[in-house]
Parts: structure tokens; sequence; C-alpha cells
């Protein structure tokens, strides 16, 4: 069966990336700061990551055996919300590190691992587009946006392996970040990204997509 590597997976998107794919027989490797009970599953492999740690991120891709079919890197923060004071500074250092720079460094080290016709996917958010900027978020709008344009550039070394890699917005989630007014459930959400995975080649490559198929700006 295929093997799909999940980071963040102790909840919300990540764990229901990880209980989906476990349940259709895919290999999981789910990796978590802290991996929680519900993180648990026959063929489910659980592997403690956290993303703030450039070391542990540098080390990461040498625990993995075999190839990977499946890359998603989901991990990430909101945390600061706000950009006052220095606090929020050494926060947003941090968030910077988790959403943007330990996915671009873990997609990196892993393409050499990555299967035939592998795909790696990098959950961003709509809040990353400079087109269509809302205001406000200004730390996880520019993390975001610094994701999309590292995952960019990562898709012009994959393509020359036949590695897909695309940018892909969940939509606003009833999570623990999207809040309980959220639009749609993590289960939905999962459901749509999956089918679209499904779907995509390497003409893709360097997309920043929704959840539908359809292109976000950049």
């Amino acid at each position: 069966m295929p093997t799909v590597l999940v980071t963040g997976a102790n909840r919300g998107i990540g764990l229901e990336f990880a209980r989906q794919y476990s349940s259709d027989g895919w290999d999981v490797i789910a990796t978590a700061r802290h991996p929680s009970p519900e993180l648990a599953g026959p063929k489910l492999r659980v592997e403690r990551l956290d993303l703030s740690d450039a070391g542990a991120v540098d080390s990461f891709a040498g625990t993995i055996g075999g190839p990977i079919d499946l890359f998603i890197a989901n991990a990430g923060t909101n945390h600061p919300m706000n950009t006052d004071g220095a606090q929020n500074g050494r926060d947003w250092q941090t968030m910077m590190m988790v959403n943007a720079i330990a996915p671009y460094q873990l997609g990196k080290a892993l393409l050499p691992r990555m299967g035939a016709t592998g795909k790696m996917i990098a959950i961003s958010s709509g809040m990353a587009s400079i087109g269509d900027n809302g205001g406000g978020w200004v730390p996880y709008r520019t993390s975001k946006a610094a994701l999309n344009m590292a995952w960019n550039s990562l898709a012009l070394e994959a393509r020359a392996v036949g590695v897909t890699c695309v940018l892909l917005s969940p939509g606003w989630v009833k999570t623990r970040m999207g809040g309980a007014g959220a639009e749609i459930t993590s289960e939905e959400s999962v459901g749509d990204m999956r089918s679209l995975i499904e779907r995509l080649t390497i003409d893709d490559t360097g997309r920043f997509l929704r959840r539908d198929g359809s292109d976000l700006p950049w």
C-alpha cells in the first residue's frame, strides 16, 4: 500500500488526514509535537517532531526508511495574532520557522525519498494571498506567504524528478485554530482535498489552489 507522511497530525486537519488515509489502508507516518490519544491505528506510525526545533527538522528525514508516496506539510501555528512588543516579535520568528522554513527544509530533505510520481502538498491559506489581502493577522499572513514562495521554489526542483508540489487552502475549517464559527468541518475539508490530491498531476506543480481545485491569486 502507499505511504503518506502528515505533519501536525495530533488534531484538526492533520488528524483527519491521518484518520482518513489510515482507514483507506494507507501506511501513515504521523508527526506531532505532542501526540494525542486519538492518533492511533493499526497502520499508523507516530513520530514526535517539533517544527520549531531546527535540529529536529534537519535530522527527521533520516528516520524515514522506505519511499514516501505523499507528503502533507500540514503543521502550523497562528500565534501570535498581534505584532506589537518584543515577545510578539519573538513569537513571530517562531511562527516563521514552523509555518514556512521547517516545511520547506523537510520537503527538500524528503525529496530524494519520494516514490515515482510522488506528491508533496503544503497546507497554506487564503490569507497568504497578497492579491486578496483583507488586512489584519499580519504574522500569520506573512508566514503563509513565505511558505507559498518556498514551496513554489521547491516545485521547480521537484519537477525535474517527477514529483508534484502544490499548495492547498483548506478553507475556513472548524478546528481549534479556525474556531467553532468556521464554515466547514475537518472531515469535509480533508475529503475535498483528498479528492483534489488524487487528481493532481505534474502539470499542476507549483500551483496555489482552493480545495475545489480553483486557483488562488498569489
